[in-house]
This record gives C-alpha cells, structure tokens and sequence, in this order.
C-alpha cells in the first residue's frame, strides 16, 4: 500500500516537471540499405517573460558583439541593460518621416559622383568574393565616424564565424573598434551565425535595425545600417 502511494506522488511530481519542460526528439536515417533510429533528446525549461524581445541600445553597444537576443558573444563581459527596446514594434506614423531628399557624402568621390547615396534611404552592394566589398563598408564606416560624427550598426545574417572574426579584427586594426575607450568605438556588430537556427537568422536583422534606430531617434547621430546578407 505504501509502495502504491509512494509510486503515485513520484508520478505526479514527474507530471508535473514534464508540464514545465519541452522535449525535442530528433530522428535520422544512417542510409538507404540499413534503416536506423537515433533519437537525441534535450530538456529545456521555457521562461514566460510576459514581454516582446527587447535588446540593449545606447552607446553601450557601440564595440560589442551581441546575437539576435541582445546578449554579448564578445567574452568581454555584461553589457549595460538599463535601457533596452523591443525589435518588434509599431512602424512610425507617416506625417513622422521626412520627405525630404538630400544627398549623403560618403567621402568617397566616385561613389559621391557616380553613385550617390541618399540620406535616408537604402543602397544594395552586389559583388563576388574578393572584389573590395568589404574594403568599401571599412571606409563608410571610417567616413561617416571621422566626417559626421556618426556610428554604424553591422547586421551579420548567416555569417560564418571566421567571416565575422575577420571582419572584427579589421575594424579593430582601422581604429573603428577601440577596446581600451568606448567613446572612439564607432561600431556595434550583431549576428546571427550560420551555425544557429533559421528564426536567428529571420530576426537578428531586426535586432540590428533596433540598435540603429535608437541611436538616430534618441541621440540624433547620423548612421549607416549595414546588413550582410540579404537574398
């Protein structure tokens, strides 16, 4: 009798942890000729924070690697939290945009000349590998610091780590990223490796675009919004 009730609290208790926990099974075939079943199971408690997803924004962000939540990847401690936005959220109203246009200087004569990029609006880079892609972003980002005394926001989608580690380790050899002062840090980088899942990739534009809009909005720099790719 006590063996029955003793199994039957143990059961309950059991219940109700599984109501908290997800578990993900995932099944694979090794080939055609020899069928297989690999189940690998992973438990994994969800938190209701009860409010959208919301990233830090601010000047603490300029220098630092975050991921699509928000949070640091940089091994370089916390970031500051107390002002924070969320990326999902109403578009402004239209008698709140401004019609209009003007050209922004790149600093970059035959882009100035050829090429002009409006202030604010979008501008496609289209090239194959090893073309300067990257040397082009590396002097926007210098001009717009040193020229307007602006700052940029990079949004990484699908990025390979040593496509994101190179592209860091540029900015900190060009003087964009200054890790012993943040105020000379003009740049805040955002990714969503190619290694994480596709709602990582879906959002971290988002997260990115959240951080510049803040520094437009709230401190009133000019910025450049880079995102890398988009297909």
């Amino acid at each position: 009798m006590e063996r029955k009730k003793r199994e039957k609290r143990e059961k309950g208790k059991k219940k109700k942890k599984e109501q908290n926990l997800v578990s993900t099974v995932v099944k694979g075939r090794d080939n055609v000729g020899q069928q297989i079943k690999v189940t690998c199971e992973e438990i994994i408690e969800l938190v209701d924070t009860g409010a959208p997803l919301s990233v830090p924004v601010g000047g603490a962000t300029l220098r630092r690697i975050f991921n699509v939540l928000g949070e640091p990847v940089d091994n370089l401690g916390p970031v500051d939290t107390r002002t924070t936005s969320p990326i999902h959220k109403s578009a402004p109203a239209f008698i709140q945009l401004d019609t209009k246009l003007s050209i922004f200087e790149t600093e970059i004569k035959v882009v100035d000349l050829l090429a002009p990029y409006r202030r604010g609006g979008k501008i496609g880079l289209f090239g194959g590998a090893r073309v300067g892609k990257t040397v082009l972003i590396m002097e926007l980002i210098n001009n717009i610091a040193k020229a307007h005394g602006g700052v940029s926001v990079f949004g990484g989608v699908g990025e390979r780590t040593r496509e994101g580690n190179d592209l860091y380790m540029q900015m900190k050899e060009s003087g964009v990223i200054n890790e012993q002062n943040i105020a000379e840090s003009k740049v805040a980088l955002v990714y969503g490796q190619m290694n994480e899942p596709p709602g990582a990739h879906m959002r971290v534009g988002l997260t990115a675009l959240t951080m510049a809009e803040y520094l437009w909005d709230v401190n009133e720099q000019d910025k450049l919004l880079f995102i890398d790719n988009i297909f």
